[in-house]
């Protein structure tokens, strides 16, 4: 089923008096259940493509529709609350609260979602917070401080907080830049176990052999489409 449909969308930005295009039509089509890696050299529009889907940015033009819904002319409270209803975000940094355990952490897209639907009671929030937890491996961690944790534990959290509200799509931004080949590659492994679960990924990265851990590959290039293949 169809998930995701980008049509000739493009995105343009106005620098020093020159026009500069990030993405340059771009056609996409996403089914739910895909684990997606996109990759190109720096400049491409990766990360402009992955703001784009995340709604953090608007198209200059074209069509993106998500879970059948039109993004291109919702208003910003419209694009806030499908944020947090439908999409979880993962980035290079980490972007823990450093004096709020993992639980908290995980705990805050929650405490965000009372401000577009029926709020959750704390020991719903709690309940939902361990369980996240639990399915990306620190159960014995929900107390921890971000400072108390290694590098792929923290990114852990930060996936488990993505997790958390049971999002149509997992967004990922580099999610192992910041750590070793190790933790990177445990990282991967449970994205994998995630996809296998049914979970929908897309995650930018520029390391190929990360990049051969999705079941498809999309290439950008100068903002284009340059490849898109499995």
């Amino acid at each position: 089923m169809s998930l995701i449909q980008l049509s000739n969308l493009s995105k343009l930005f106005h620098l020093a008096g020159e026009e500069i295009f990030a993405l340059r039509e771009v056609t996409i089509t996403i089914n739910a259940g895909e684990f997606v890696s996109i990759t190109g050299p720096s400049g491409s529009g990766k990360s402009t493509l992955l703001y784009v889907l995340g709604l953090l940015d608007k198209a200059s033009s074209g069509r993106y529709e998500l879970d059948e819904i039109v993004t291109d002319t919702l208003l910003d409270d419209e694009r806030a609350r499908i944020r947090n209803q439908k999409l979880g975000f993962v980035f290079q940094g980490f972007h823990l609260l450093p004096r709020a355990t993992a639980l908290r952490n995980v705990m805050m897209p929650l405490v965000y979602a009372a401000n577009h639907r029926v709020a959750f009671t704390e020991p719903q929030m709690r309940e939902l917070a361990t369980e996240a937890l639990a399915a990306v491996g620190l159960a014995d961690r929900i107390s921890h401080l971000p400072n108390e944790l290694s590098g792929g534990q923290r990114q852990r959290v930060a996936i488990a907080r993505a997790l958390v509200n049971k999002p149509r799509v997992l967004l990922a931004d580099e999610p192992t830049g910041n750590l070793d080949s190790r933790s990177g590659a445990g990282i991967i492994n449970l994205f994998s176990k995630l996809h296998r679960s049914g979970v929908t990924i897309l995650m930018v990265t520029h390391d190929q052999n990360i990049a051969a851990a999705a079941q498809r590959r999309i290439k950008l290039r100068d903002g284009r489409v340059e490849a898109d293949e499995a």
